[in-house]
């Protein structure tokens, strides 16, 4: 089973951090159009992860991700790391989130993903926090290290069912590989677009399950200038020095001049469901019961 997902938050980062400008709209606008058409001629479905403020700011980019059959979940209300939050902050910008958008679109947001897989050890009450939201599907964990997020300790690379004091959550982790000395990704972000796709498509085809994530952003070749030390310490929360810009300006930016022909091959070369579609096809009797 192939899981296609896709974090929407590059229109009102743009706007919030950046000075958002129409061109990058512009932008945005015509690579989301391209991805919706691409998976209307595969007849696939996917779960798009939006931003809360999407839905007041720019409800007419979730709307058309609806309108054409794709499922809507929450990615925050305003893209804050949830490592960087207290319970009662998650709290109510979970809240907040799933009313912008529910209220956009006028159906249930049942599925969620953290800004940068920011669920980790040490923030694993934030499992009660979305069960208590509603919240039944959830994508944040990502089984290793990384920039701001990570949850190294979890050792499931598979659909599980997390317990929590407020419920049960469905929880699809990204798959991991051993490369370059280390665990990593290979189905979105930066490793997806620094792999030849060979070897991408060969890890997929090994694994009885895989989630592929991608960012607008990651796709638009060249779309991420050089960032102020004002600008990164405004939205990244952390000293803005030149290694740390440095650092995240290579990985925003390597290869992305092929990683949206790259990620349109590996679409049309596989099939795909979104988290909703995959909720009704696994049998969840058969996946572990986690308490973590």
């Amino acid at each position: 089973m192939n899981i296609l997902s896709f974090d929407i938050e590059e229109w009102f980062i743009k706007k919030a951090y950046f000075g958002g400008h129409s061109n990058h709209y512009e932008a945005f606008d015509r690579y989301l159009g391209e991805i919706l058409d691409i998976l209307d001629d595969r007849q696939f479905q996917a779960t798009f992860f939006v931003v809360g403020m999407m839905g007041k700011e720019f409800p007419d980019v979730i709307k058309r991700i609806h309108g054409r059959g794709h499922e809507v979940g929450c990615h925050s209300n305003l893209h804050t790391w949830l490592n960087k939050m207290s319970r009662d902050e998650m709290l109510q910008d979970t809240r907040q989130a799933i009313d912008n958008l529910e209220q956009c679109i006028g159906v249930k947001v049942k599925s969620y993903r953290a800004p940068a897989f920011s669920i980790g050890s040490g923030n694993k009450w934030a499992f009660d926090v979305l069960a208590s939201c509603g919240i039944e599907s959830d994508a944040s964990i990502f089984p290793a290290n990384r920039s701001f997020g990570g949850f190294s300790d979890f050792s499931y690379q598979r659909p599980v069912l997390i317990e929590t004091h407020c419920g049960v959550i469905k929880e699809y982790p990204v798959v991991m590989v051993s490369a370059l000395g280390k665990k990593v990704a290979y189905s979105g972000g930066t490793y997806f677009r620094l792999f030849p796709l060979w070897f991408v498509d060969s890890q997929i085809s090994r694994q009885d399950y895989n989630i592929c994530y991608f960012h607008i952003g990651d796709l638009i070749p060249s779309s991420r200038r050089f960032m102020s030390r004002d600008e990164y310490e405004k939205y990244f929360k952390e000293p803005g020095t030149l290694i740390n810009r440095c650092k995240r300006h290579l990985k925003s930016n390597v290869r992305s001049k092929t990683a949206f022909e790259r990620m349109s091959r590996l679409i049309c070369s596989r099939e795909f469901v979104s988290i909703a579609q995959a909720q009704e096809l696994i049998d969840w009797n058969n996946c572990p019961r986690v308490i973590i």
